[in-house]
């Protein structure tokens, strides 16, 4: 029912809980997470509470949105329910989450979803991320859910793709800061199947979806911040817990390397478009001999590329080295590079035999990074190269 589920590690953080509980630990928190409703994690938050239950861990229904889904109403059959709070309001009475219940209760793991729901107003706290600390800080483990478009960072984005602004959200230290994030992954095909199915929403709700937020493109890019999220938690550890020198790419990155050649407009342009093709962040570095200064024409040129780097949205690097190979190894593990664009040698093949190739340097110096040379028509009086 579900496929490519990609797991990340995380750290824990601190939060404050009532004087009268002296957890342990902390609880530990891990979030399912998918592009829109609809992609099945309640319903794997469930399955996987039941295969812990027959474990004999204590799980109990901290908080569960059925919205009406059949099959998770039925999956929550056999799992002990905290009762929520009723709380009066105008004449009405709703519900909440039942925070200190939870906490009263004890069990090893809580099961609630929709991490980014707002509370009911003047509640003790706003968010329901907010008691998810708390229960956290009560030494009890959390599974939760969210989608997305909740997360804080995204929220412009999301409004840009799917048109609607997300006014419930999350902070992205949530995310963060758990102890593993679980992506819910299937097709934008198979969610819209399910959509008309009236496996997500009431019928009369079905077709302004597939017209809103539900059209498919909408789900193609939202399913892709989803992934990405994902990965780069999954990079993140994987950095953080490999010996240095050997670090862990998920993500491709350009760098491109710039000097005051006339080709390095060029070089630039197809680092930009090969960016653009992965995806990929674009970066431009420019290394300068500490024994040399620029002439005015050479520093405008430079500034050039620095303008148009930034036209590309790429981070533009100076630096200072007598030994180029290794000062562009150097940034190229420090932001953990993936792809290197570089001109092919402007020098004579006397200089390349006295001095050797960078090319081959870089080869040498570089491991798990590809390197593009870009071939230029040589200038008939050109400037001499920090690169090169």
């Amino acid at each position: 029912m579900f496929d490519n589920t990609q797991t990340a590690q995380a750290g824990a953080m601190p939060a404050t809980f009532p004087a009268s509980i002296s957890p342990a630990r902390r609880g530990k928190h891990k979030i399912y997470i998918g592009m829109a409703p609809g992609v099945g994690k309640t319903y794997r938050m469930l399955e996987e509470a039941h295969a812990l239950k027959d474990e004999g861990i204590d799980v109990v229904i901290g908080l569960l949105e059925t919205h009406g889904r059949k099959e998770t109403a039925q999956k929550a059959n056999g799992l002990e329910m905290i009762p929520r709070k009723e709380i009066p309001r105008g004449g009405l009475t709703l519900t909440e989450m039942d925070t200190n219940a939870i906490i009263a209760r004890s069990p090893q793991l809580a099961l609630i979803d929709e991490l980014a729901h707002t509370n009911v107003p003047d509640s003790l706290r706003e968010k329901r991320y907010q008691d998810v600390e708390i229960i956290l800080a009560g030494g009890i483990d959390v599974y939760s859910t969210m989608n997305i478009q909740h997360l804080e960072s995204l929220n412009d984005l999301v409004a840009r793709i799917t048109g609607v602004v997300v006014r419930e959200r999350v902070p992205d230290r949530i995310l963060e800061e758990a102890d593993e994030v679980v992506v819910i992954d299937v097709t934008p095909e198979t969610l819209q199947e399910r959509l008309l199915e009236g496996k997500i929403y009431a019928p009369q709700k079905i077709q302004q979806s597939l017209d809103n937020f539900f059209q498919r493109r909408n789900l193609i890019a939202l399913r892709e911040l989803a992934l990405r999220e994902v990965a780069d938690n999954v990079e993140e550890d994987a950095v953080a817990s490999t010996p240095q020198g050997q670090f862990c790419n998920i993500h491709e990155r350009v760098l491109v390397c710039v000097s005051t050649y006339p080709n390095s407009i060029q070089l630039l342009r197809r680092g930009a478009r090969i960016a653009s093709y992965m995806s990929a962040p674009l970066f431009t570095i420019y290394i300068s001999h500490p024994e040399r200064f620029l002439t005015k024409e050479e520093s405008l040129y430079i500034e050039t590329c620095e303008k148009l780097c930034k036209e590309f949205d790429g981070t533009f690097i100076r630096t200072t080295g007598t030994d180029v190979a290794k000062a562009i190894a150097q940034i190229a593990e420090q932001y953990r590079i993936t792809q290197i664009v570089i001109g092919a040698s402007q020098r004579s093949r006397w200089q390349i035999l006295f001095k050797g190739a960078l090319t081959h340097k870089l080869l040498r110096l570089l491991k798990n990074v590809d390197l593009h040379i870009i071939s230029a028509e040589k200038s008939n009086t050109p400037t001499r190269s920090a690169i090169d």
